[in-house]
């Protein structure tokens, strides 16, 4: 085997080795769903980055940019990671309060609801099932292009690694191997972007260069490459769309069960709030790396084909051997880490929340959901076969359900004191609904929708519309009441000035980054973009009125006003004083 094999081959072995070692320690239904309750702060942000940092960002995103709109995607600030602080402020740490079992399983007992369970639960088979499809095509795809292994064999290995640990170690397992894929592909993708950047003659040559790039004209401009051909005519319709993704992304980071199930695991609500700043930053700057990255790739190669595999090719050709193959094993850990969480998450609501296993005995229920979890492993397997890959549209059109149909719900049950059982069944419908089958119509090209009817927003606004109008017709009960009434009951142990100190730190670091970053952009990004385009004004000094300068400053609004809020609202929740 090369050097590739054998580092991606030697990661795999360890991970399951892990993962089966962490299944050793499940006892009970809690261990496997929820990790015991005790995880730290790291394992949190390593299984909240891990789960999300997938073929969808390193192959599907990172190929989307190298394709035409490497600019936008670096100089917008990442704005859907808020969804990360918010969503641990009005929804994840009231989550974790709950002490349920699953999401699916916390929508049950707030609305005191089989049926809005089981909705949930299929919601999270159907959606996650697809995006387990995506992830599990990524890996293979992977694998086939640096082994001798075919796509079929490449999709049996890819399988087996993350099925096998995953179903025996449970959320325990998962959490464990996502922060050590964490810390990989993290530290894969920053060493490979310094050894980038050097190579290539630092990030004022590699702007200039990809700035005047004919055959990519625009790729590195605010809004990247429109007009015929794509699927912008103008930049309005790029700055609406991009604007609705990150607000559909965002919702998806404060709702999705991939994401807000992990506060679940948090050892206590600090823990909740100081992982979720620290993974907004996280992913916020790591996908700045990976996308600017798949810009980078045009310095090497203008016509890879497919545009999803920029990254495997610049990781075979532009890099040192340990070096790429540290960034290909990277790779790979971001996608079988999302797949033990999807898989996992699916597993847990086949067999916890759609009502088709009812027994007290815990060792009974924890085999059957081994079981479940390699029956929905097997046929996410045999629909990988059937189906052809399309790693980015895939996910972006999955992902955003969530956004839509447990978007309103979610925040609303809360917040809502007058939201009832029946409009959280209904508005989580429709809002699946109103966004599944017209994104199925524009799709398969028998529709065409302009980009403020998105959708995501179709579902979205349809969903808050039926639960208002339902909740106007239906009486809250009292066990709804009650259930919410206590959600919003502090725990005495939370409320500690030594633990409020240490959770302050980390929304202190959002506001560094809103101050950092945009000196960054503009001193090795708009600067040389705009000398090499002829922008610069006659003096020499920057245009501050392009679209580019405009979108750097953003970096400042966005993430300090989020630090500056998230302080205050820790200080006055949890400081004793207050």
């Amino acid at each position: 085997m090369d050097i590739y094999t054998t580092t991606i081959a030697i990661s795999i072995v360890i991970y399951i080795a892990i993962g089966n070692y962490a299944g050793r320690g499940v006892k009970k239904l809690d261990d496997y769903y929820v990790a015991g309750r005790r995880a730290p702060t790291l394992v949190i942000v390593g299984t909240l980055v891990a789960s999300v940092m997938s073929s969808t960002m390193f192959l599907g995103e990172a190929g989307f940019a190298y394709a035409g709109q490497a600019g936008p995607y670096v100089l917008f600030p990442q704005a859907a990671t808020v969804g990360y602080v918010f969503g641990a402020i009005f929804f994840g740490r009231y989550l974790r309060r709950s002490r349920a079992t699953t999401l699916a399983a916390f929508f049950g007992a707030r609305f005191n609801s089989v049926r809005v369970q089981i909705l949930a639960g299929i919601t999270i088979i159907l959606a996650l099932g697809g995006y387990l499809l995506a992830v599990t095509q990524g890996a293979a795809i992977l694998l086939s292009q640096l082994t001798e292994l075919g796509y079929v064999q490449s999709l049996i290995v890819a399988w087996l690694s993350y099925t096998t640990f995953t179903m025996y170690s449970g959320s325990r397992g998962v959490i464990l191997t996502d922060t050590l894929m964490f810390l990989l592909f993290t530290v894969a993708s920053i060493a490979a972007a310094i050894y980038l950047i050097s190579d290539l003659g630092g990030m004022t040559n590699i702007i200039e260069k990809l700035a005047t790039i004919e055959a990519k004209a625009d790729l590195m401009s605010w809004h990247g490459i429109i007009g015929p051909g794509t699927e912008w005519p103008t930049a309005t319709d790029f700055l609406i769309w991009m604007l609705v993704i990150d607000a559909s992304w965002a919702l998806v980071y404060v709702v999705s069960p991939w994401q807000s199930s992990r506060h679940l695991m948090a050892k206590n609500e600090h823990v909740v709030l100081r992982s979720a700043c620290i993974a907004c930053l996280a992913v916020g700057l790591l996908q700045v790396i990976v996308y600017g990255m798949g810009g980078v790739i045009n310095l090497g190669k203008l016509d890879i084909d497919p545009p999803e595999s920029a990254t495997i090719w610049a990781s075979l050709t532009m890099m040192p051997g340990i070096l790429g193959a540290l960034m290909l094993a990277g790779i790979m850990a971001a996608v079988l880490s999302s797949a033990s969480t999807f898989l996992s998450l699916v597993g847990f609501s086949a067999s916890n929340d759609i009502g088709i296993h009812k027994n007290v005995d815990e060792l009974k229920t924890l085999r059957f959901s081994r079981l479940m979890m390699l029956v929905i492993g097997t046929i996410a397997l045999v629909s990988a076969l059937i189906f052809p890959p399309n790693i980015f549209w895939l996910t972006t059109f999955i992902a955003t359900v969530f956004a839509s149909s447990w978007g309103p719900v979610g925040l609303m049950s809360i917040w809502s004191k007058r939201i009832t059982e029946a409009a959280a069944f209904w508005g989580m419908l429709s809002g699946l609904v109103f966004n599944v089958v017209p994104k199925f119509f524009e799709y398969n090209g028998m529709i065409e929708l302009p980009s403020y009817l998105n959708p995501v927003i179709i579902g979205a606004i349809a969903s808050l519309i039926v639960t208002l109008a339902v909740s106007r017709r239906t009486i809250v009960s009292k066990e709804e009441s009650s259930y919410l009434s206590k959600l919003h009951e502090t725990p005495a142990d939370e409320i500690n000035a030594g633990k409020t100190r240490t959770t302050l730190w980390a929304p202190v670091i959002l506001v560094a980054n809103g101050l950092i970053m945009p000196f960054l952009l503009i001193s090795y990004y708009v600067r040389p973009y705009q000398s090499a385009t002829g922008t610069l004004s006659a003096d020499g000094s920057l245009d501050w009125f392009s679209g580019e300068s405009i979108l750097v400053m953003s970096w400042f609004v966005v993430y300090v006003t989020l630090g500056i809020f998230a302080f205050r609202i820790i200080r006055n929740a949890y400081s004793p004083l207050r």
